[in-house]
């Protein structure tokens, strides 16, 4: 069986570390990619994106942020860096959807791997350019 593969956002990433609105649905989806039974794909700027989330929220010290820093690398996401059509996508997509670089890079990788986006960030859902962490389902 062919493991479903998505993109995953910031929003959603921060909640596995954080209790807040829609925590619960995205350990869910985590808990299906630690248990193997989806991929996750991200590109590689998520990791200092979550970070600087949880450096904002002021819950973590020094010691807490290096060890949610080391938890994040060993995750075993698929990472994509910038480069070539992919980073060029990404900025077509912040200028046509009228969207950060930042959150066009996760939707560029979605779309280049004909692959679904969960977040959490209302802007994109209400765009129809990523889809509701609440909506996670695995279909086994």
């Amino acid at each position: 069986m062919e493991r479903e593969k998505a993109v995953v956002d910031t929003s959603v990433v921060a909640k596995w570390f954080l209790v807040e609105r829609h925590s619960e649905e995205a350990r869910r989806l985590r808990d299906s990619f630690a248990k193997g039974l989806l991929s996750l794909a991200v590109p590689s700027l998520l990791f200092y994106e979550a970070l600087n989330v949880l450096r904002y929220t002021g819950l973590y010290s020094e010691d807490e942020l290096a060890e949610a820093s080391k938890a994040l690398s060993e995750y075993g996401f698929d990472v994509w860096t910038p480069s070539g059509k992919l980073q060029e996508d990404t900025a077509r997509m912040s200028l046509r959807y009228d969207i950060t670089v930042y959150d066009a890079s996760y939707v560029a990788l979605a779309t280049h791997l004909g692959t679904t986006l969960y977040s959490a960030d209302t802007e994109l859902v209400e765009k129809k350019l990523a889809q509701h962490i609440s909506s996670f389902s695995l279909q086994s």
